[in-house]
């Protein structure tokens, strides 16, 4: 990478935590991916602002991760920076008529636990999903009949000049497994949530019901990415792969999970190439036998 010394340089000159070829692979769920040219993790919000900027100022690819549960990284890794949201970003305040303000960096499980402690409803779907506000705001992640885009108030959020915006509603463009930062760009900050007020012994029952469905269901026994294809239009993806016979089919150390056909899992030392040609032969299959086009929930980030 090109410059790599001097934009280790400038973000350690800024007081912010850098170090140079971090294995990207302990970072996600996949437990796949090569190093990190350069990867950071900002302390604060004001701290991720100047990280963008510097590396901006150098011309440098950015990516911005959270909890990692949607993310493959490629075999030779990423050959810019790498921005670690987390602590520091993970802020949560109970706000005014059931709203609760959450940073970026905020573990979903977290937030459907202080939602619960407060007797709020509307949030219980998220229970179980190893990710962060901000991918969840990103890819208007759902489960369960829920989704983000039926809680989600308002965000804040940085544009492209750097300048902190706040949207909501129809501005945020939230679709199935989109919104108006995964087609347009931008980087979360955070986000407000409006909940319903309803008895917390009901609200626990409903996640401790979705926490066992999701351990008698899918593989949590495996590193994965969760999901790996998206609902294709009138079917349904684990449906399809059932269908065509392909529970089992293994590239690698990759392989379609014999419990839930919907997710690709790391058997151990899978490889991005592994999963990339494991999708590729499903979707192949899939479409020769169904007629049915698979695309990949998970996001591939070479």
């Amino acid at each position: 990478m090109q410059d790599q010394t001097a934009l280790l340089e400038a973000l350690q000159n800024a007081g912010l935590s850098a170090q140079a070829q971090v294995p990207l692979a302990p970072y996600t769920t996949f437990r796949i991916g090569g190093p990190a040219a350069v990867f950071c993790t900002p302390a604060s919000e004001t701290e991720l602002i100047t990280a963008l900027r510097i590396c901006k100022e150098k011309g440098e690819r950015v990516y911005l991760l959270g909890r990692g549960s949607n993310t493959l990284f490629a075999d030779e890794g990423f050959d810019g920076l790498v921005i670690h949201i987390a602590e520091g970003l993970d802020a949560i305040e109970d706000g005014p008529d059931g709203t609760i303000m959450a940073g970026a960096g905020t573990n979903l499980i977290q937030l459907c636990k202080k939602a619960e402690e407060l007797s709020l409803t509307g949030l219980e779907f998220a229970y179980g999903i190893p990710g962060s506000v901000g991918g969840a705001v990103y890819m208007n992640a759902g489960a369960y009949d829920g989704e983000m885009k039926n809680v989600l108030a308002q965000v804040r959020w940085l544009d492209d000049e750097g300048n902190v915006q706040t949207s909501s509603g129809e501005a945020l463009e939230l679709g199935y497994r989109c919104s108006r930062f995964s087609k347009h760009g931008g980087v979360v900050l955070g986000a407000v949530f409006h909940l319903a007020a309803a008895p917390q012994a009901q609200i626990h029952a409903r996640m401790e019901e979705l926490r066992a469905r999701r351990i008698e269901k899918q593989p949590l026994d495996k590193p994965s990415a969760g999901s790996t294809f998206k609902r294709p239009k009138g079917a349904f993806a684990a449906a399809l792969i059932d269908e065509c016979g392909l529970k089992g089919l293994q590239v690698g150390g990759a392989a379609v999970s014999e419990k839930h056909s919907g997710f690709v899992v790391n058997l151990g030392g899978a490889t991005c190439a592994d999963v990339l040609e494991l999708c590729e032969q499903v979707a192949a299959r899939v479409y020769e036998q169904t007629g049915h086009q698979l695309e990949k929930e998970v996001k591939v980030v070479k």
